[in-house]
């Protein structure tokens, strides 16, 4: 069985040997990029129309037997169930972490030349399914993105592509399953743009179009109108609510700033617990009591979003506690304000104990409630009658631009879910401010922030990615001329007959770095014929100010280049001497690095 096995994979590797050939051979490097694109765009646009379709399929199923008018003990059990699968189905059978897939992504791109393991491109989409369709607080998004750009990685590998064009088809995936979510193509680019900081070079755009394009025609053929979110009843901006949107960006930016570091706090808290079991029955213990409270919590939340899109945010309290009291403001309020509070606890629970989920619907969800209730609280205690559906609008766009840094995908994704732009000035404003708010405060977004602080975040910073794909042991150069300690001047003038180097080590018979010798030191000695067996190289010699070790990164080589001021730096590891690295052969090759990370 094995033996056939072997024997299979040879002749996949065969054929795909031969079509490799054959595209390098027939297609142009630029018609097949656009090609592949498109295939990746629908790929990834029928991933994100079948995970949505299976998770609804599984909370419709669950959820039909619960009463409007009241609460049920079954929200207590589901989201055990979801999380308990979950689990099982990573521990047992995927035996992989696939948690937080935007940040898996950008790991990728930073540290594994943006390869991700073919698995990726269907565990995430069962776990989450199995987590959110049994309620757990979170998004289906992130593993949508991460199996998208899993697809166009694995493709691109297939195909022996380059570095950057295994990049653009990661982002090419993540474009089109963004798309294929919302129906919001420019989104879906935007993001990808936005969030995984790819170049914005037409070499990268077209083929994002392409990929963004061909996954909302297939989310529009499968399903119309029906996307996750849409809204067409958008009250015409009037500019003496200007205050207002700048009042809810200001909110959407504090809040924002709660919740990275409230959900960053928690998820490491369930980390303390070693006991995998044990935190899978607080966590979902804890998410079961908190959506037993406040039912809006349940899943990705869009059918909240939706309730107060239709100015109909008291429904929130429906199949609650609260549910006898819905028809009072201020009841709907506390429960508001609860919502908003405890949506973080929610969706680190559901993640934390090891549910499989993203932050992107959660955003959505926080924002939106942010703004109704914002808007709602200023119409209940002032009597300003303005419409509180359109700042739920503006509170999703600001709290992307807070959470994700992604002030651009909150304006466009926002102006295209209400199929216009005809509130872009407001999402323009709130969304900056919200930007401005927390950036006061948080230097990187929710996906970032972990990568920052571990020092893996690189695809934000390109000179760092330059530097971190160099290694210093390849540049170790060891053509200098070597000379004992107890060696005489004679024996350094022959040296440097030989050599082509101003620099001469000093080492002793273990291998041990005593000092150096600088040729511009010594070369008034050189005619002085009487000194040769008088002198004495471990008399000439000095430590050097300045060394690295082959175990630094480039980025501590580069600052001792600047700091310094030489041109040559010693390479010694515990003592001992293994060569020079030169500030010309990192020069060279930093350029060469370059052109193979341009995407041109």
């Amino acid at each position: 069985m094995f033996r056939l096995f072997r024997i299979n994979k040879m002749l996949l590797n065969k054929s795909l040997n031969r079509l490799v050939a054959w595209r390098i051979a027939k297609i142009p490097e630029k018609n097949f990029l656009y090609l592949l694109s498109l295939i990746v765009g629908l790929l990834s646009g029928l991933a994100a129309l079948l995970l949505k379709n299976l998770i609804h399929f599984v909370a419709e199923e669950l959820t039909e037997v619960i009463s409007v008018e009241g609460f049920n003990y079954l929200y207590l059990l589901y989201p055990f169930i979801g999380i308990m699968l979950t689990v099982l189905f990573v521990r047992y059978i995927i035996r992989d972490d696939i948690g937080h897939g935007v940040s898996k992504i950008l790991y990728s791109i930073s540290k594994k030349s943006s390869k991700l393991r073919p698995s990726k491109t269907y565990s995430s989409m069962i776990a989450s399914s199995l987590t959110i369709g049994f309620g757990g607080s979170v998004g289906s998004e992130a593993p949508i993105v991460l199996t998208g750009a899993s697809i166009g990685s694995n493709l691109a590998r297939i195909f022996k592509l380059r570095y950057k064009y295994i990049t653009l088809m990661v982002g090419c995936g993540a474009a089109g399953a963004i798309a294929g979510i919302f129906n919001a193509p420019m989104a879906g680019i935007v993001f990808t743009l936005e969030v995984l900081m790819l170049d914005l070079t037409m070499a990268f755009l077209i083929p994002l179009l392409i990929s963004a394009v061909s996954a909302t025609v297939i989310s529009y053929f499968f399903m119309g109108e029906g996307v996750m979110l849409h809204f067409d009843q958008v009250t015409p901006f009037h500019i003496n609510m200007i205050w207002i949107y700048i009042l809810v960006g200001i909110f959407t930016g504090l809040l924002g700033i709660y919740f990275t570091r409230g959900t960053m706090f928690l998820e490491k808290r369930f980390g303390t617990i070693n006991n995998w079991f044990v935190r899978v029955l607080i966590g979902a213990v804890t998410l079961g009591i908190l959506i037993f409270i406040f039912p809006p919590l349940w899943g990705e939340g869009y059918t909240s979003i939706n309730s107060v899109f239709n100015n109909q945010g008291a429904d929130l309290l429906n199949n609650s506690i609260f549910f006898q009291w819905k028809d009072n403001p201020y009841i709907v309020l506390l429960v508001l304000a609860g919502i908003l509070i405890f949506k973080v606890f929610a969706m680190s629970a559901t993640t934390g104990s090891g549910g499989n989920g993203g932050i992107f619907a959660p955003t959505l969800f926080t924002g939106a409630i942010a703004g109704y209730f914002l808007v709602f609280l200023l119409n209940t205690f002032f009597d300003l009658g303005v419409p509180e559906n359109n700042f739920a609008l503006a509170g999703m766009a600001g709290m992307m631009a807070a959470v994700m840094h992604a002030p651009l995908t909150g304006i466009f994704l926002t102006a295209e879910i209400t199929g216009g732009y005809g509130l872009f000035i407001p999402l323009l404003i709130t969304s900056t401010v919200a930007y401005v708010t927390i950036m006061r405060f948080e230097p990187h977004s929710i996906y970032t922030k972990h990568l920052a602080q571990t020092g893996d975040l690189i695809t934000h910073h390109k000179d760092k990615a330059i530097l971190r794909s160099m290694e210093v042991k390849k540049l170790i150069e060891n053509d200098f001329e070597i000379i004992s300690p107890d060696a005489s001047l004679r024996d350094l003038v022959k040296s440097i007959s030989k050599s082509n180097r101003n620099l001469f080590p000093i080492v002793d018979e273990d291998g041990y770095l005593k000092g150096m010798v600088k040729l511009s030191k010594v070369k008034h000695l050189i005619f002085e014929h009487e000194l040769y067996d008088q002198v004495m190289v471990k008399d000439l010699m000095f430590m050097p100010e300045f060394y690295i070790s082959s175990k630094d990164n480039m980025e501590t080589v580069a600052k001792k280049f600047e700091t310094s001021n030489r041109y040559n730096l010693a390479v010694i590891d515990d003592g001992k001497y293994l060569g020079f690295i030169s500030r010309a052969v990192v020069f060279s090759n930093y350029r060469k690095t370059l052109e193979y990370f341009s995407h041109d």
